[in-house]
């Protein structure tokens, strides 16, 4: 099994063979305009950060845009309520470095944007991301240092935007996941059963 791991950054690269012009010529050190059009069309996004516990990837949605560009170098990220676990925000304590890939329904290309992160509280800027009488409880302000858009291979593959075709029976509920893992401690018909008024009065 070890002489089939590849452990060197040479032996990686000749799997591979050469990037394609067009895949290095996309990438930016900057919200180019065609970025910011396309970040403007953005809802949703995966967050990832570094700790001292780890890694973590969270989720972010918002009712669109998800984020504000700034200028060509910052975005604005708001952090709305959610389940207070906090791990994505305890890492940017230690490590400001983010990558943040956004994906559009329907659109088979992602966006992915790498930079560093700030969290602030700054009473004016809540302010301006109030939502429906709710204001974020903190914001992101992201420094970007890279910005490119990643090929649509990985969604074609997965048929992703294609929800007549994905079969959701078997997926366990976040009740019946609760009840496994706590052993029956909580109550998972009653957790599901609750669970969507709940999420439609906290959604902000």
């Amino acid at each position: 099994m070890l002489e089939h791991l590849v452990t060197d950054l040479a032996s990686l690269e000749a799997l591979f063979g050469d990037v394609a012009p067009a895949s290095l010529a996309k990438e930016t050190d900057s919200l180019h305009p065609v970025y910011a059009r396309w970040l403007a069309q953005a809802r949703f996004a995966l967050l990832a950060t570094s700790g001292p516990q780890g890694l973590d990837v969270s989720p972010r949605g918002d009712a669109g845009p998800l984020v504000r560009i700034v200028d060509e170098h910052t975005l604005l990220l708001p952090e709305r309520r959610g389940n207070n676990r906090i791990d994505s925000l305890r890492n940017l304590i230690a490590d400001p470095r983010v990558g943040l890939l956004f994906m559009i329904p329907g659109v088979g290309e992602t966006l992915r944007v790498r930079g560093r992160a700030q969290v602030s509280v700054e009473p004016a800027l809540l302010a301006s991301f109030e939502y429906e009488g709710k204001r974020p409880i903190c914001v992101l302000r992201i420094a970007v240092d890279t910005v490119f858009f990643q090929c649509a291979r990985s969604i074609l593959r997965s048929r992703l935007w294609h929800p007549q075709e994905h079969d959701t029976a078997g997926v366990p509920s976040p009740g019946a996941m609760l009840a496994a893992l706590t052993q029956g401690r909580i109550d998972g018909g009653a957790y599901d059963s609750a669970l969507p008024q709940r999420q439609r009065e906290s959604l902000y």
